[in-house]
């Protein structure tokens, strides 16, 4: 039995230590852990697929995703960019007065507990992308395993202890650690001064009001729920209907609907519906969800919303069988309109819902009732005008994708994986370069000697990072490697 407090503990010592600090060691250590679970992969992709049901072609992809992502983080903390080094020299002639000499950076937040989640054994659990943020920020991590997948959970989560190990990292940067009581208490410790969490609407808000609730309140990254709206002009539909269809089912295929960037609505006009049904009648592979309690949590929101006045099904619908099928159902935007809470079931698995309108007027009625969501999808031709509509989806969403389906999520510079409430509770991307800025907080230091300062921002630059002084950019790359 761990002692959640004796791993806040060890963790705390890491941190104040400052043993992690260096954005060399956070290279060293996040490469180490890439190549160590490369060297593992085919263990632990069979692994993957006895615990998740999920198809061996699809956890190698996830665990190259993966591999990927703590290489890019790496490259991203000794890159440095996302410290904010800046130095604004002492200057007696500032416009409003003598100026100081004030130095700021981004500095980690302390420990940070990290939540896997059910639908991502790889990318978003042991060593996935929160995790790999946290390190890369310099913060110790104490992961809570989810209980789908836990005998993969501890395999990974040796692997990165071995690696971190093998580069001569503290041994408790990193910890595992079971159980939802557990999970309760590292939220509520004290030493612990973030929470990043990827998983369900009703989970993330509980464990997110207990983090409000501390005496010291602290940042909670929830990714909860979205549904992701999709809205089709009649233009597009005219001019590309069966690629429509056939991209529209195969995102809402992938995964079996267990993809938090799931298309759940579907706007379109008017008959578009019957073309969507008739392409899903060839084509679909029905597969176990991810667990039997995922499984009961889709049929009761899948039978909920089936039920309910103006909403038919088209194709699919409850089964008896343990694999789900494919299950469309369909309303009409005067229902929407009228019951604008539609927009915010979601239905996790493989069901989606095609609203049909009349009037292309329609759509920007109902984007204004989509609460916030990860992703909002347009597909429209280059020649209409769409904007009225592209400005309130990007009101509400966290990434707009054009003429293509949200269900990709490239770990790169421009991603932003995250949205309003409650698609996440802080707005913040756990994807891309920027997931690392979740992990830190900036201090500015006035007047300290240059021996007592953090490295980052002292005039000799000996991390050869990227500082702003005095206004200006300076960057040690342009005049060679680090």
């Amino acid at each position: 039995m761990i002692d959640i407090d004796d791993v806040a503990q060890a963790a705390d010592r890491v941190h104040r230590a400052g043993t992690w600090r260096s954005v060399a060691a956070r290279k060293r250590g996040l490469d180490a852990v890439a190549a160590t679970l490369e060297s593992h992969r085919r263990e632990l992709v069979d692994l993957a697929a006895d615990e998740t049901h999920l198809a061996p072609a699809r956890l190698e992809g996830e665990l190259t995703r993966t591999i990927f992502q703590l290489g890019f983080l790496g490259d991203e903390a000794i890159g440095g960019t996302h410290l904010g080094a800046t130095i604004d020299h002492s200057d007696a002639s500032w416009g409003m007065g003598p100026r100081p000499d004030l130095r700021s950076v981004a500095q980690p937040i302390g420990v940070v507990a990290v939540f896997g989640a059910s639908n991502f054994p790889f990318a978003f659990s042991v060593a996935g992308g929160d995790t790999a943020a946290a390190l890369a920020a310099g913060c110790p991590v104490v992961h809570k395993a989810h209980p789908a997948h836990p005998r993969l959970a501890r395999r990974t989560a040796d692997i990165v202890v071995e690696a971190l190990r093998s580069i001569g990292a503290p041994e408790a940067l990193f910890a595992l650690v079971e159980g939802h009581d557990e999970g309760v208490q590292l939220v509520q410790h004290p030493l612990v001064k973030a929470v990043a969490f990827t998983g369900s609407t009703s989970a993330g808000r509980a464990l997110f009001d207990l983090a409000s609730a501390r005496r010291e309140p602290i940042p909670f990254f929830g990714e909860l729920g979205s549904t992701n709206p999709a809205f089709v002009t009649p233009a597009a539909w005219e001019r590309r209907a069966g690629a429509i269809a056939d991209g529209y089912l195969a995102s809402v295929r992938l995964g079996r609907g267990q993809f938090c960037t799931k298309p759940g609505f579907l706007a379109v006009p008017a008959g578009a519906s019957a073309t969507i049904a008739a392409a899903a009648k060839a084509g679909d592979e029905p597969a176990l969800l991810l667990t039997p309690g995922l499984r009961d949590g889709y049929e009761t929101s899948l039978s909920d919303f089936a039920g309910l006045a103006g909403v038919e099904i088209l194709e699919g619908g409850a089964s008896a069988d343990a694999a789900p099928p494919l299950t469309l159902l369909s309303t009409t935007a005067e229902t929407v309109i009228a019951q604008p809470d539609l927009l915010e079931r979601e239905m996790f698995g493989p069901a989606s819902v095609i609203v049909e309108y009349d009037d292309a007027t329609q759509l920007e009625q109902l984007a204004p009732l989509i609460g916030g969501q990860l992703t909002a999808t347009v597909h429209a031709e280059s020649d209409e005008d769409v904007a009225g509509l592209l400005g309130v989806l990007a009101e509400r969403s966290g990434r707009i994708v054009w003429n293509d389906w949200p269900t990709g999520v490239s770990v790169s510079f421009a991603q932003n994986h995250g949205g309003p409430y409650p698609a996440t509770t802080t707005n913040t991307t756990s994807v891309g370069a920027a997931a690392i800025d979740r992990f830190q907080r900036r201090v500015a230091y006035q007047g300290v000697p240059s021996n007592l300062l953090p490295p980052e921002i002292r005039d000799e630059n000996p991390q050869r990072i990227p500082q702003r002084v005095d206004g200006s950019l300076v960057d040690p790359l342009a005049e060679g490697d680090r």
